[in-house]
């Protein structure tokens, strides 16, 4: 599908031989905070969720797919969930697995294409992300790449201890109605 291939990456389905890299990046605490984990995931349960990640977003109002690199290596996960068909909205959230991947251009060019997917294949009106106020990588990811911030949740998040401000930003397709 040319809509999730891009100059640098292309964005793939789930696939059973994704279960180590999936194992690796859930049970990673670095990232729980912002995928709301709060325990670790047995390879069972993750192989189970593979198992079911063909089913539809209509159905399961989700869609995970896979950031790889045109060396196809598996780089990080972009996720399409709370997803709305009838209020046409979905929420988005992304993940550069290795530190060393990041600040190459991988974020915003997989929200791009993953927006482009959203607007063209889906129909949607808009799609939001909520981030961390303390999250500066993300916001001007999200920012550059024509998100607004439409409202701020005062101590939304409750992280090591202390509560965070957290800031809804949203893109809304122009050309849908």
């Amino acid at each position: 599908m040319l809509t999730l291939k891009g100059e640098k990456l292309y964005l793939r389905a789930l696939e059973p031989e994704d279960l180590e890299f999936l194992h690796e990046l859930e049970n990673n605490e670095e990232f729980w905070e912002v995928s709301a984990t709060q325990a670790p995931f047995s390879k069972y349960v993750l192989k189970k969720y593979l198992e079911n990640s063909h089913l539809d977003i209509y159905e399961i109002k989700q869609l995970r797919l896979v950031i790889c690199n045109l060396k196809d290596q598996p780089i990080g996960l972009i996720d399409i969930f709370d997803f709305e068909p009838r209020d046409r909205r979905a929420a988005i959230g992304i993940l550069i697995a290795n530190p060393e991947e990041r600040q190459k251009g991988f974020g915003a060019e997989s929200l791009a294409l993953v927006c482009k997917y959203c607007f063209k294949h889906l129909g949607l009106h808009q799609v939001y992300a909520n981030i961390t106020a303390d999250n500066e990588r993300s916001l001007r990811l999200f920012e550059n790449r024509g998100f607004t911030q439409a409202g701020l949740k005062k101590e939304w998040t409750f992280v090591n201890g202390r509560f965070k401000d957290e800031y809804l930003y949203q893109l809304i397709n122009k050309n849908v109605h």
